[in-house]
């Protein structure tokens, strides 16, 4: 029943968004654009890894108690384990602004 819901929430949340239909014309500008949406889409998985510890029904001060730990074992700053756990959950790149991009 466990693997249902989660599989269930995992297809209702919005994935990351694919990168745009027409690519850059210069160079620098769509290597540049291919990094950070590698980057949004390794935090991403990071992100539902944050969700299997602090489901999406706890705040962020609730979850920062529980995430805590986590996140000093992987080595990674609590603000970007959080900001990675709000874009899991929303999808919306603008989670990350200020943290991780």
């Amino acid at each position: 029943m466990r693997a249902v819901v989660r599989q269930a929430v995992r297809d209702l949340r919005t994935a990351p968004p694919p990168p745009p239909a027409v690519p850059s014309a210069d160079p620098t500008v769509a290597a540049l654009r291919r990094v950070v949406d590698e980057l949004a889409a390794s935090t991403h998985v990071i992100g539902e890894l944050m969700l299997e510890v602090a489901p999406a029904y706890l705040s962020d001060t609730d979850a920062a108690d529980v995430l805590a730990l986590l996140c000093e074992e992987i080595g990674e700053p609590l603000e970007h384990g959080l900001a990675a756990r709000r874009y899991a959950i929303s999808g919306d790149r603008r989670a990350l602004h200020g943290t991780v991009l």
